[in-house]
């Protein structure tokens, strides 16, 4: 647990000065989007604590389906194919997720995969809108599906790490709450 905290303050501490200093078009600009971006990281780490929660075949596939259409969002966006409501519905992603963690929620690993894999085109185009304005997009495209599942991988660590129901339990009502919050305030502003 001691080494998660530190990673944290690294991220929060370090890391934006060193993306400052990277171009807006390279791996590392890439890698640190989802990272950097909250409603991202939340959502990205709430599927592997929620693959943890079903268990099984479930901790790598449900992880894997989000990145497979997040690549399928990310070129919807390339091509400036237009989605209704993509900040909302990352918001109610966050939401959703962190929810369905909350309850204890027992899905079966198909369900959870058409839940993540939904919400991941809406975070894919969200990537993908930025693409085209880039030198070198296909860096940039690799940046951000790594760092999408390195933080599965945190989320999985961390529910197995946590391996109490009640302390996942609890991290899925904190990013509920976030999530509700992201949600009012990108409808609010509609």
């Amino acid at each position: 647990m001691r080494s998660i905290l530190l990673f944290v303050i690294f991220c929060v501490w370090a890391v934006p000065s060193l993306a400052a200093e990277a171009g807006a078009n390279d791996f590392f600009s890439g890698f640190m989007h989802p990272v950097l971006g909250f409603d991202h990281l939340l959502a990205m780490v709430a599927v592997g604590l929620l693959s943890v929660q079903i268990g099984g075949w479930a901790i790598w596939v449900v992880p894997a389906a989000f990145v497979g259409f997040l690549a399928v969002g990310g070129v919807l966006g390339l091509y400036a194919i237009d989605l209704p409501h993509v900040e909302g519905a990352i918001a109610i992603s966050v939401l959703a997720l962190g929810f369905v963690i909350a309850a204890r929620a027992s899905l079966p690993a198909v369900v959870a995969m058409a839940i993540v894999g939904f919400f991941a085109i809406f975070h894919g185009h969200a990537h993908g809108m930025e693409i085209p304005r880039l030198a070198e997009p296909w860096k940039y495209v690799l940046g951000f599906m790594l760092a999408s599942a390195v933080l599965h991988l945190s989320g999985v660590l961390i529910g197995l790490i946590g391996r109490r129901e009640i302390l996942r339990a609890q991290l899925g009502a904190g990013i509920a709450g976030i999530g509700l919050h992201m949600a009012l305030l990108t409808y609010a502003m509609i």
